[in-house]
C-alpha cells in the first residue's frame, strides 16, 4: 500500500495582514525614537561682567529647557533672560544707569559628552542674543534713547563646563563663557556715547544650572 504525503498549502499574507505588520513596525520605530530623547528643565541663575564699563549685570533667575538625544548627547533648547538694571561710572565719577536685556536670537544648542576622567559630563553649547539698552540715566538725568537701542549684530556666546568641573544630568553644574560686544544702533543722540563706552571684548558670563528634572 502506498502512503500518499500531502503538502500543506503555503500561507499567504493577506493585504490586511501586511498593512498591520507595517503599522506595528512604524509604532515600534516611533517608540524607540521617543525613548532616545529626553527633555530636561533646569533652574538657571547667573551674571555677566562687562569689561569696558567694569559693571556686572544679573542674569536670571530663569529656566533652561533643553531636549537631549541620549544616544549622541546632542541637545537644543531655549533660555529666556529677564531684564536687569545696571550701573557704572564714566571717567570714574559720572554715574550711568540703564535697563539691560538679553533677547534670544538662536536656540541654545550643543553637546553633552562624558568627562574623560569620568564622574560626570562636559557641556559645550552656543547661542546668541541681542543686547538692548533702555531707560538710560546719566548723572541722574534721563536721556532720550528710545526703546530700539540694541547691538547691530547678535552677540555670540559659547558656553562650556569649567575645566575642573563636571556637569550632572540631574544636579546640574556651572557653565561659563567669554564673549565680545559689538556696536549699537537706534540709540538716538546717545548712539555715539554708547558705542564709545560699551562695546569691547573680554566680557565674561557664568550660569549655575540646578534642579534638573525630566519634563514629560
Amino acid at each position: 500500500m502506498r502512503t500518499i504525503l500531502r503538502r500543506s498549502p503555503l500561507r499567504r499574507w493577506s493585504p490586511l495582514a501586511a498593512i498591520g505588520a507595517a503599522a506595528a513596525l512604524l509604532m515600534l520605530s516611533a517608540t524607540s525614537a521617543q525613548a532616545a530623547t529626553l527633555t530636561f528643565g533646569y533652574d538657571a541663575s547667573g551674571s555677566t561682567h562687562i569689561a569696558s564699563t567694569d559693571s556686572t549685570v544679573a542674569l536670571g533667575p530663569t529656566q533652561l529647557i533643553t531636549t537631549v538625544d541620549m544616544t549622541t548627547g546632542a541637545f537644543t533648547g531655549s533660555m529666556e533672560l529677564p531684564g536687569s538694571r545696571s550701573s557704572f561710572k564714566v571717567a570714574g565719577f559720572i554715574p550711568v544707569t540703564a535697563d539691560v536685556s538679553f533677547e534670544p536670537v538662536t536656540p541654545v544648542s550643543g553637546t553633552l559628552t562624558p568627562h574623560p576622567e569620568g564622574g560626570g559630563h562636559v557641556v559645550q553649547a552656543s547661542t546668541s542674543y541681542d543686547i538692548r539698552l533702555s531707560n538710560i540715566d546719566i548723572a541722574g538725568f534721563p536721556t532720550f534713547t528710545g526703546s530700539h537701542c540694541r547691538t547691530i549684530d547678535p552677540v555670540a556666546i559659547n558656553l562650556a563646563t569649567p575645566a575642573d568641573e563636571r556637569f550632572q544630568l540631574f544636579s546640574g553644574g556651572n557653565v561659563s563663557a567669554t564673549y565680545d560686544i559689538g556696536d549699537f544702533e537706534h540709540c538716538g543722540l546717545n548712539t555715539w556715547l554708547i558705542n564709545l563706552l560699551v562695546p569691547g571684548d573680554g566680557n565674561t558670563l557664568s550660569f549655575a544650572l540646578s534642579n534638573g528634572q525630566v519634563i514629560p
